[in-house]
């Protein structure tokens, strides 16, 4: 048809690379010789032999979440830079690539997701069924009020030895996973009691209500931050967890690592 180039060239027009997500070995080989254009793969595994080549934590059903984080990882690794004009190809309806979407890389539009993930040691889905906990309790509340929340994941052993009881522990003799959705409804409503939850690197709940021990003194947060965040500072900075907290106050979902405030996310606008 007349005219489709037109169209769909402006896709391609003054790129400054082509990513190709999760691409087969026949089409990465179609595009793996040019000279004139940049080629970034990005997967969950590096199936292609390619370089440069960014590494997905997890699987991303979505396609906007799979672009999203793949050109976050890619930021953060110095792949691309800052305002580069991305051609994207990736999968919609099969597993063949079948889509492109026309991109710009936006260093402020990046939230930290991408390091929370792919650099802690708890599963990656593990921590992104935590989030998604903590961020429907930020949209919900609990019974329409803002409850306050905090999450400590992966390394458990050595946050158990760093922690004590606030109340019974109702987890103690149980199996149970983080990812179950009615886990889920008992994390809701666990959340409105005192202390942290403490969740193992495979994601079987270890304990609620758990009072944090480690000191503050080091810890460097915004002006604003409470107890509750400060705890999370201080648990990630003398173990190898991460934590999830999220504020009764402002509504906002955090997320520490190694001392520090890594991720900050509006759940309203996640």
């Amino acid at each position: 048809m007349d005219g489709l180039d037109d169209v769909f060239g402006d896709i391609y027009e003054n790129v400054d690379a082509l990513v190709l997500f999760s691409p087969s070995g026949s089409y990465y080989e179609r595009f793996a010789d040019l000279e004139d254009l940049d080629i970034i793969t990005i997967g969950t595994d590096n199936t292609v032999g390619a370089d440069p080549f960014v590494e997905l934590p997890l699987e991303f059903a979505d396609v906007t979440e799979r672009v999203r984080f793949g050109l976050e990882g890619a930021l953060e690794q110095g792949v691309i830079d800052d305002g580069d004009v991305l051609a994207c190809a990736t999968s919609v309806f099969d597993d063949g690539i079948d889509t492109v979407s026309r991109v710009r890389a936006d260093a402020d539009d990046q939230h930290g997701l991408y390091g929370l993930f792919a650099k802690s040691r708890a599963d990656p889905e593990v921590i992104k069924a935590v989030l998604e906990v903590a961020i429907n309790l930020g949209k919900k509340g609990q019974k329409g009020k803002p409850v306050g929340a905090l999450f400590v994941v992966g390394d458990a052993g050595n946050v158990m030895n760093k922690s004590r009881p606030l109340s019974y522990n109702p987890f103690e003799k149980s199996h149970v996973h983080v990812g179950d959705p009615i886990v889920t409804v008992m994390l809701k409503e666990f959340s409105r009691l005192d202390g942290a939850f403490v969740i193992s690197d495979s994601g079987k709940i270890v304990s609620a209500y758990r009072y944090l021990e480690p000191a503050a003194e080091g810890v460097d947060l915004p002006k604003g931050l409470g107890a509750r965040h400060m705890a999370a500072g201080a648990i990630t900075r003398d173990t190898n967890s991460i934590a999830v907290a999220l504020s009764e106050s402002d509504g906002m979902v955090r997320a520490f690592k190694a001392g520090e405030l890594i991720l900050e996310v509006d759940p309203e606008a996640y």
